[in-house]
């Protein structure tokens, strides 16, 4: 892994970061309660047993199709049984999902600067979850997986993003707590945060700054 920046006093280094991108699942976000709750209604319903919320975050972070499909036999899955899935999903969106403790400190302090959310959960649960959450009106954009033909790890949506924020590559930054965003973040020529709070993982990829708790974010990038 590449040299990490975890202070602040090391931050001179680099030009000033004025436009944040954010995952959603495990980096704005803790959902895997209603996640679980979700997949195991589905296999539920094609009479298997239940998964606990530990497996259940080792299948998250490359969409929902990716998350069905590991959750499933291998061939159970079907066009049929992912449109139940999100119909389930979209009952359960936010019965038990909460924000990490500190983010909405660190999304208010930053307003100034420009911030987008770019993630693999479908657009329209991400639009209603930052709404019901009270944050969507902190993020200029909300990204999805259907905005781009491809989806992260790939860098296309890091870079519709800063296209559609009209935001410079060299000042920007993903925010993530997955292999999937740093790799996106990479290839997209931004900066890149691991977020050691979520519940993915760096797979050895390396980014540009640790941050142990969603308080680290306010010392990395300070106002």
């Amino acid at each position: 892994m590449g040299d990490t920046i975890p202070c602040v006093e090391k931050l001179w280094f680099f030009m000033k970061i004025d436009t944040f991108l954010f995952d959603l699942d495990g980096t704005l976000v803790d959902s895997v309660a209603d996640i679980t709750t979700t997949v195991n209604l589905l296999r539920e319903k094609v009479g298997l047993g239940p998964l606990s919320r530990a497996d259940v975050a080792t299948r998250v972070g490359d969409g929902a199709r990716v998350l069905l499909e590991r959750s499933l036999p291998q061939g159970m899955f079907s066009e049929e049984l992912f449109r139940l899935f999100r119909c389930f999903y979209e009952e359960h969106l936010c019965d038990e999902t909460y924000l990490y403790p500190g983010i909405v400190d660190f999304l208010k302090t930053r307003q100034p600067c420009r911030q987008a959310v770019v993630t693999n959960k479908p657009t329209a649960f991400s639009e209603k979850l930052l709404e019901k959450l009270g944050v969507r009106n902190h993020f200029a954009a909300v990204l999805g997986p259907e905005c781009c033909p491809e989806k992260k790890p790939h860098p296309a949506p890091v870079l519709k993003a800063l296209q559609m924020l009209k935001a410079d590559p060299e000042t920007a930054v993903m925010i993530g707590d997955h292999h999937t965003d740093l790799n996106a973040g990479n290839a997209a020529g931004v900066k890149t945060c691991f977020c050691a709070w979520g519940i993915g993982e760096n797979g050895g990829v390396s980014y540009d700054y640790l941050a142990e708790s969603p308080a680290d974010l306010m010392k990395i990038f300070p106002a």
